[in-house]
């Protein structure tokens, strides 16, 4: 089966739907039901609607364009076709996608020529770097998630009657349930000292480039931001200016995060000390002004901020694989190993962990921007600890 190409463009890029609605779809497929340009046009409203967070627009983009694609070209029905049937065997489908669907490398969607966005045929909707295909229980969790508010949003619109995905009794026979709430990932304390070392270590020998690989990850860490609050985008610019001192001294910072929601963040002393640091690496004042407008992270290449998540990630995942080979190196090759698995959102936990054993944890909630004390207790082990140890000495016979 040939795989489809990119439906829908950047966050930057793509067209308001409101402004240009769909007319053909020619450029994206040759075959497609009656209804597909209505489907389309419904379906760039609903994704154009999260443009406010990179994540949550790339996120739902993903969900929908997946489910776009299996509706047109495998079941070769329009949405006001589909009922729970259809939903499960899209899951099916999903679990295990056909081989001509998955790329083993991210690539752009589209490209630039003579001024029109043209979808690139090297794209693919599924990719893996690690061989075979396996949808993960958090990607089929997104799938439900995004299809059912994208269902109500059609029923809102009076373009559907019904939620096929909430008509769905069991999708505990695709999702398993688990009896508690699941392990935080993060890092360790020695793959944290490895990780912090080796990006000081790369700013020392480099600061031209990497004290601001240096100051992410002390930022990521000491304020527990999001990677989506690094970044510059329509709804909100990170800026030096955000680094505010109160009346009596104290230092915070302003961000804007999930939910599209203000918090500010108390700013220790060894991260107002990173803070002094990066600044005098871009020749900047050793303080930020009030209202100082440069960007937070700059580009190292031309004016502004960085705009791109993925290259946050980038910087954050070459800090982690030198990390890594030093580790294996000096003989710690599980931990080397375990911090393969690691990700940007790690930092966040790591940071959030390690301080709930020494800060009231309603001080760790606020500036976490958690919405309840429940979340910010999933950081604390000392009873999954203690369960441990009581049956360490259990006996078989």
């Amino acid at each position: 089966m040939q795989s489809p190409v990119a439906f829908f463009d950047t966050l930057e890029a793509m067209p308001n739907p409101f402004k240009q609605p769909v007319t053909t779809l020619t450029h994206l497929v040759q075959e497609a039901p009656e209804d597909a340009i209505k489907d389309y046009q419904f379906a760039s409203e609903f994704i154009f609607s999260y443009r406010g967070s990179p994540d949550t627009f790339s996120t739902y983009r993903r969900e929908i364009e997946h489910f776009l694609h299996w509706c047109w070209l495998v079941a070769k029905k329009s949405l006001t076709e589909i009922n729970r049937e259809d939903i499960e065997a899209y899951v099916d489908f999903a679990r295990q996608p056909p081989a001509t669907w998955i790329g083993d490398k991210n690539v752009s969607r589209f490209f630039d020529r003579g001024g029109e966005r043209i979808p690139n045929p090297e794209w693919r909707p599924y990719v893996t770097t690690a061989g075979e295909y396996v949808a993960s229980q958090a990607g089929l969790q997104s799938l439900f998630s995004v299809l059912s508010s994208f269902f109500n949003f059609l029923i809102q619109e009076s373009y559907l009657a019904a939620n096929p995905v909430a008509q769905i009794r069991q999708k505990s026979k695709f999702i398993r349930k688990h009896q508690a709430q699941g392990r935080i990932r993060r890092l360790s304390p020695l793959q944290w000292d490895y990780v912090i070392e080796v990006a000081e270590t790369m700013a020392r020998e480099t600061p031209g480039v990497h004290e601001r690989t240096l100051f992410i990850m002390n930022a990521l860490f000491a304020m527990y931001l999001r990677v989506s609050e690094l970044v510059e985008t329509p709804r909100w610019q990170p800026q030096m200016g955000h680094f505010q001192a109160d009346q009596e001294g104290n230092w915070w910072f302003i961000t804007v995060g999930k939910g599209n929601k203000e918090r500010e963040i108390s700013v220790s002393d060894a991260m107002l000390g990173a803070l002094k640091r990066y600044r005098q690496s871009r020749g900047l004042p050793t303080l930020p002004s009030p209202g100082e407008p440069s960007p937070l992270i700059h580009k190292t290449r031309g004016k502004g901020g960085i705009t791109s998540t993925r290259q946050i990630r980038g910087i954050v995942q070459q800090v982690f694989n030198v990390a890594a080979d030093k580790m294996r190196r000096e003989g710690f090759v599980e931990e080397a190993e375990r911090l393969g698995d690691a990700t940007v959102h790690w930092l966040r936990h790591t940071g959030i962990s390690e301080d709930v054993k020494h800060r009231p944890r309603e001080h760790v909630r606020d500036d976490a921007g958690h919405g309840s004390s429940a979340i910010t207790d999933r950081y604390i082990d000392v009873e999954r600890a203690e369960r441990h140890a009581s049956a360490r000495n259990k006996t078989i016979r």
